[in-house]
């Protein structure tokens, strides 16, 4: 069990080590990616509510009514986040992305 503890210990530092190397290529990547998904999403609230709520826990209906936006408005949302390769594949909407509200907010 030692042993494992130690290679697990290893690895996770490898992989630190791996992010402070990649941290301004990921930084640029997620910079042109949240630039992509402000322009789709616009100033609509109830669009951006909604893109609060694809955490791939709820369902288009449940996102829906809880950010109070029309179901033909949130599909089409829906369809152009997964053109850009924002939203993952699966049935329950999920951002490939980590957002906060404060993303909205004007600069």
């Amino acid at each position: 069990m030692q042993h494992e503890s130690e290679d697990t210990f290893l690895l996770r530092e490898i992989r630190d080590l791996l992010r402070l190397v990649a941290e301004p290529q990921i930084a640029a990547r997620d910079k042109s990616q949240r630039t992509a998904l402000r322009e789709v999403v616009g100033k609509s609230k109830k669009s951006q509510n909604a893109v609060l709520l694809m955490t791939g826990e709820n369902s288009q209906g449940v996102i829906a009514s809880k950010a109070g936006i029309d179901g033909g408005q949130l599909s089409r949302l829906i369809t152009r986040l997964r053109e850009i390769k924002l939203l993952s594949p699966s049935e329950k909407p999920k951002l490939l992305i980590p957002i906060t509200p404060q993303l909205f907010e004007v600069e």
